[in-house]
C-alpha cells in the first residue's frame, strides 16, 4: 500500500538538508548534507542518500552512506565537514559527486557506478595545468558546487557564496568542465551579483547569497540558489547556461514570508534560517526542494518539499510551505499524524521578520529524546502562551472528534480552528502528565481542504506528540 507523504518526507530523526532531488531508473534520489541532532555546526555527518518510487513518495528508503568524511585525501583526519553536494550522470554513464570541505575552497568529486552506491574519490576540479579552481590567484573561493551535463554533452559548474559586506566576492560563478569532469575548459564567469554588487540589477533585493541549484525546463536554464534573505530560495532565467541571466522571482521561503493569501506577507509563521534546494520534475509534476529549521537552531535541519507550477511564460509563483508537499494533495481527514509535520510553528515573540532568525526561550520548536540516530518520532516541545500550531492541509470529511497527545506540565488548554485568526471549532483542556497521554473535544469540523491550527493559551509548557482526527 502506498503511503502519504509528508514533510519532511525522510524519517523525523534523520537531518538530509540541502537537498538536491535527481530522478534515475523510476526512483527518485535525494543527495544533501548530513546534520546531526543536538550538532554544534552544520554537515557534521558523512553524506547518506535516500530514494523513493516515483509513485510512491511516502516510502523512503535509507541508502545508506555514499561518501564518508574522511574520503577524501585533503582531509584524512576526517577534520572538515561536508557540505552541501551536488550529483550528475557524466557522459560516461557514471555518477559524479561534488562537494565542498568546510575548511577549503576548493572542488572535489568522487564517483560511483550506481546513483546510491559507495563513491569513491575522484579528483578536484583544476585548469590544465593542475592548478585547483579557487587556488588560482584571482580566483574566489569555491562553495555549494551544482553542475548539469547539458544536451550536447558539455559540463558546467556552479558555484559561490557572497555574505554582505563582502567585496571580494562577486556573485555566482560559472565554469564550464571538461568531458573528464574535472579539467576547466573555460570560465569562471559571474553570473549572478552577489549582495555588493546587486544595486543597480534586477537581482537587487533578492542578490546571489549561497546554494547553487541548475536545471535546465524546456530548452531554458534556472538558476536555483538562496538569496539574501537566507530564507528564500529564488530563481534566474537564461537561453546560456553561462551568461545573461535575469531574475525570475522566489519559488518558496521556510519561514512563507511574501505570502499573503492567509496572513500578512511579511509575517514569518515559522523560525527559520538558511535555505537550499532545487526543483526536479516526477511523473509530469515539478517539485521545488528545501529544507527547515528544528530544535532551536541553526544546525538541525530537515528536508521538505512543495509541488510548484511552471506557467507558460517560464515563470514559477511562490508557493506556500505544507505539510503534505509530495502527497499529491491533501492528506486524508482521519486518522493520528505526527505533529513534526506542522508547517507553522511560533510563538508570540516572532512578530517581525527581523525577529525569525532568532529561537526565544518562549519559542515552540521540534525536538526528539534520545540521540541522533536514534529512530524516536519527533515531537512539538516548549509550546507556551501565545504558541501556534498548523498543519497544511487535510482533506476533512465528518470528522467530529479531535484528540491531542500530549506530556509534560500545563496550565491552559489549545484552541482548535481553520485559519489563525479563524472562530474556535474546539477546545482541549490536557493536564499535567510524565507520559503521553490523549485528551480530546469533540468537534464539527467544515468537510473539504482545511488548514488546522492549534493555539494555546495559559501556563506550563506543554509537549505535543500527535493529533488523531475521527
Amino acid at each position: 500500500m502506498k503511503k502519504q507523504a509528508f514533510n519532511p518526507y525522510l524519517p523525523s530523526w534523520e537531518y538530509v538538508p540541502d537537498g538536491e532531488p535527481y530522478v534515475f531508473d523510476g526512483r527518485v534520489y535525494v543527495y544533501g548534507s548530513h546534520d546531526f541532532f543536538n550538532g554544534h555546526a552544520f554537515c557534521l555527518g558523512d553524506y547518506v542518500c535516500w530514494s523513493a518510487p516515483v509513485d510512491d513518495l511516502g516510502n523512503w528508503r535509507y541508502e545508506g552512506v555514499i561518501f564518508p568524511k574522511d574520503g577524501d585525501p585533503l582531509s584524512p583526519d576526517d577534520s572538515g565537514c561536508l557540505y552541501a553536494p551536488d550529483v550528475v550522470k557524466g557522459p560516461d554513464g557514471r555518477y559524479y559527486l561534488y562537494y565542498v570541505l568546510s575548511h577549503l575552497s576548493v572542488v572535489s568529486v568522487a564517483v560511483c557506478d550506481t546513483p546510491a552506491g559507495k563513491y569513491q574519490f575522484y579528483g578536484h576540479v583544476h585548469y590544465a595545468d593542475g592548478t585547483m579552481l579557487g587556488d588560482k590567484p584571482g580566483d574566489e573561493p569555491q562553495f555549494d558546487p551544482a553542475v548539469l551535463l547539458d544536451d550536447d554533452g558539455k559540463v558546467y559548474l556552479y558555484t559561490g557564496f557572497c555574505a554582505e559586506g563582502d567585496k571580494s566576492r562577486h556573485g555566482a560563478m560559472c565554469t564550464q568542465l571538461a568531458p573528464d569532469m574535472v579539467t576547466v575548459v573555460e570560465g569562471p564567469k559571474f553570473i549572478a551579483p552577489g549582495f555588493e554588487y546587486a544595486p543597480g540589477t534586477d537581482f537587487y533585493g533578492h542578490a546571489f547569497f549561497e546554494a547553487p541549484s541548475i536545471r535546465k525546463i524546456n530548452g531554458r536554464y534556472y538558476f536555483v540558489y538562496s538569496g539574501q534573505g537566507m530564507h528564500e530560495l529564488c530563481y534566474a532565467v537564461s537561453d546560456k547556461p553561462d551568461a545573461d541571466y535575469t531574475y525570475g522571482g522566489v519559488i518558496v521561503s521556510n519561514c512563507d514570508l511574501n505570502i499573503d493569501t492567509y496572513k500578512p506577507a511579511e509575517k514569518p509563521i515559522a523560525f527559520s534560517a538558511n535555505n537550499h534546494g532545487g526543483l526536479v520534475e516526477i511523473n509530469g509534476q515539478w517539485y521545488i526542494f528545501y529544507h527547515r529549521h528544528t530544535n532551536g537552531n541553526w544546525f538541525c535541519r530537515q528536508g521538505c518539499a512543495e509541488p510548484v507550477e511552471i506557467l507558460e511564460d517560464g515563470s514559477i509563483p511562490q508557493v506556500e510551505i505544507t505539510s503534505c508537499g509530495l502527497n499529491g494533495g491533501p492528506l486524508l481527514g482521519k486518522g493520528e499524524y505526527p505533529a513534526y509535520i506542522a508547517c507553522h510553528i511560533y510563538g508570540e515573540d516572532i512578530v517581525s521578520r527581523a525577529e525569525m532568525f532568532n529561537f526565544f526561550p518562549r519559542s515552540p520548536r521540534v525536538m526528539q529524546d534520545g540521540r541522533d540516530g536514534d529512530e524516536i518520532p519527533a515531537h512539538i516541545d516548549n509550546i507556551q502562551d501565545g504558541s501556534v500550531i498548523g498543519f497544511k492541509y487535510f482533506d476533512m470529511q465528518d470528522v467530529t472528534k479531535i484528540t491531542l497527545t500530549t506530556r509534560a506540565y500545563t496550565y491552559g488548554y489549545f484552541e482548535v480552528k481553520t485559519a489563525i485568526d479563524g472562530e474556535v471549532l474546539a477546545t482541549v483542556y490536557p493536564k499535567n502528565c510524565s507520559v503521553w497521554t490523549d485528551f480530546s473535544a469533540d468537534i464539527q469540523m467544515p468537510n473539504g481542504k482545511q488548514a488546522l491550527y492549534l493555539c494555546y493559551h495559559g501556563g506550563g509548557a506543554p509537549q505535543l506528540k500527535s493529533i488523531t482526527l475521527e
